[in-house]
């Protein structure tokens, strides 16, 4: 198997809702809803880089179409990795995330590694660390 992600597909409880903090809050790019006309078939794309796209897709959709009941979630199941040039750029994305009402689970500061990060939750309460790591380039 070639190691290629396209798509990460979060799973939300109001579509509508979650549209709104990532394309109004967050300010990430989409065509809006899609699909509306097929049942369970409504779902938002957003670009992100290099090919990957974010979508979201209600939890009822993806129930049916996978044939597993909905079941209660954890935050701490996967954390989605933001990371950026510097930690200028962590404390502008947490101030974004901030005014976009997620929750900030903690506040920037330094890391123990010698970065700098900070976490926060979308409406669903899916996890985001956003990160600067002297060790990693985000543009590499």
């Amino acid at each position: 198997m070639k190691p290629r992600i396209s798509v990460l597909t979060l799973g939300v409880t109001d579509l509508e809702k979650s549209v709104e903090f990532y394309r109004d809050g967050l300010g990430l790019k989409t065509e809006g809803i899609i699909g509306k006309e097929f049942e369970y078939g409504a779902v938002a794309f957003f670009e992100l880089q290099d090919g990957l796209r974010l979508a979201l897709w209600p939890k009822k959709s993806i129930s049916k179409d996978t044939g597993i009941e909905e079941q209660n979630s954890s935050s701490l199941e996967f954390t989605i990795g933001h990371n950026v040039a510097d930690r200028e750029e962590v404390d502008a994305v947490m101030k974004k995330a901030t005014e976009a009402n997620a929750k900030i689970i903690k506040p920037a500061q330094d890391t123990f590694y010698g970065g700098y990060a900070g976490y926060f939750q979308d409406p669903d309460g899916h996890l985001w660390e956003v990160v600067w790591n002297p060790a990693f380039d985000p543009e590499g």
